[in-house]
């Protein structure tokens, strides 16, 4: 089997791990893994907002594939060129995978012609890749897309060989700084938790909204909290393990979230999670087998119901103990790379079976 995957130049640069290039990255490697061949072609832009010279570079991608063949495009390409596409979808069994439909991005730049382009590429489409149920319930509602067609590949994680050993009252929060992820609704929590035993790590890039990452610096200095939050930067690999590895609790305040690999992987360490419940962080944090959650559920956007969350957190070791038992339970269920490749090449046979040209 022979797929054509288009992705966002720099996906598989170390240093922009985001959570779609991982998915991009980790999905290639294991299509390729199981026997595939997989052509990868990049587009540079500052997606998804494409400038003309991208667009032009689309088309000359597609315009190259041979009639026939099986196409993986990822959504933020795909979402906004439906004038570069559409002419191709009738002669290529072309799936999007998406993994943010533009209308549900707090901290996206579209407007209303990127979204009719949006829609029109996913109903033209053979099939659509999702990364949550709640992604692929928006879909249906906001494209009326058959519901055959579209198709959910969770993130996978991987494989943790023990647990956290976690350091009371150390905090971590995992996702580029930007107002989507929440930083700033975290902060705004610990200000009232100035008497309280904790130290907090925001692990992150800083580039993609400077505006913001400054105005997080400043409010943090502002509290005096300099020697007890720390912007770490990114965190890969090693660094990243580490950090999982002595961390007491993971907050994911976000405002807007179609899963949520960073409350996967932190489960996968054993470390419970405070997360807004919006998007698809609760199918993320889960439940255990007899239905306990292993963290805590918040209303999203709401400091002060952060604030409580953490207080009772930092004050109650039996509340902490539960949560760690449930968080170490929920470990083994949870799905790891190689089912997410398998999901999506089970797509992508699928749309061969269904759709040929």
């Amino acid at each position: 089997m022979r797929v054509h995957v288009v992705v966002p130049a720099g996906f598989d640069h170390p240093g922009q791990p985001s959570g779609g290039n991982i998915y991009d990255r980790r999905v290639c490697a294991g299509l390729a893994e199981a026997g595939w061949e997989v052509l990868v072609a990049t587009v540079a832009a500052a997606w998804p907002v494409p400038d003309p010279g991208a667009r032009a570079d689309l088309a000359r991608i597609v315009s190259a594939i041979p009639d026939g063949e099986t196409v993986l495009i990822d959504g933020l390409i795909a979402s906004p060129t439906a004038a570069q596409l559409l002419p191709h979808t009738g002669r290529l069994r072309m799936t999007v995978l998406l993994h943010m439909p533009l209308a549900t991005a707090v901290d996206t730049h579209h407007d209303a012609s990127a979204e009719r382009s949006e829609r029109a590429v996913l109903r033209a489409a053979a099939g659509v890749v999702v990364t949550s149920e709640w992604t692929r319930q928006q879909v249906l509602t906001r494209y009326a897309i058959p519901a055959g067609r579209v198709h959910v590949a969770r993130p996978g994680v991987d494989r943790v060989a023990a647990p956290a050993r976690p350091v009371r009252g150390r905090l971590i929060c995992v996702g580029v700084l930007g107002r989507h992820k929440g930083q700033d609704l975290l902060v705004e929590a610990l200000a009232e938790l100035a008497d309280r035993d904790w130290h907090c790590v925001l692990a992150g890039s800083p580039d993609r909204d400077p505006d913001f990452a400054e105005q997080l610096r400043t409010r943090i200095t502002g509290l005096g909290y300099d020697h007890r939050v720390r912007l770490s930067g990114v965190l890969t690999g090693a660094a990243l393990n580490d950090a999982y590895a002595t961390a007491d609790l993971l907050v994911a305040p976000s405002r807007s979230e179609t899963y949520g690999m960073t409350v996967t992987e932190a489960l996968a360490h054993g470390v419970p999670v405070i997360a807004a419940a919006v998007g698809g962080l609760p199918e993320a944090l889960g439940c255990t087998a007899d239905g306990t959650r292993p963290g805590q559920l918040i209303p999203p956007g709401d400091p002060a119901a952060l604030a409580a969350a953490l207080a009772g957190w930092l004050g109650d070791e039996r509340h902490r103990d539960r949560l760690r038992a449930a968080a170490r339970q929920r470990r083994p269920a949870l799905p790891g790379w190689e089912q997410t490749t398998g999901e999506i090449a089970n797509a992508l046979i699928k749309m061969k079976e269904k759709s040929v040209p």
